[in-house]
């Protein structure tokens, strides 16, 4: 199982960015979804999380600018990140539940998953 972001880039303070990160492999199912963010000198926060029924919850400080969002057709997480600003600059992390199949066609419990990373640098 491998879960693949996409997306970040250099944009100016105002701007907007959408993150992609799209889960791949032997997947029985997803649970909750999610982004996180690591920033330099800090410590790995939590930015947005969406259950399988598409109920949302967002850090304080991008609530109303942030929508996160999936589509379980393609086992794809969405972070549409608007009004950016310079404290958003950071490396972002996917991170989903899995279930997967194993060889034996057994299925294992919830384990977490976590992508790459994609830098997110807001200039101002």
């Amino acid at each position: 199982v491998q879960l693949q972001a996409s997306g970040g880039g250099l944009v100016q303070a105002g701007g907007s960015l959408t993150l992609s990160c799209a889960a791949s492999g032997s997947i029985f199912e997803i649970h909750n979804m999610g982004w996180y963010r690591q920033a330099p000198g800090k410590q790995r926060e939590v930015v947005a999380s969406i259950t399988v029924g598409g109920i949302t919850n967002y850090a304080g400080s991008v609530k109303g600018r942030f929508t996160i969002s999936r589509d379980n057709a393609k086992n794809t997480v969405y972070l549409q990140m608007n009004h950016l600003k310079p404290e958003d600059t950071a490396v972002y992390y996917c991170t989903a539940q899995i279930r997967r199949y194993y060889d034996d066609s057994s299925v294992g419990p919830p384990r977490d998953h976590w992508g790459q990373g994609t830098q997110v640098t807001v200039s101002s």
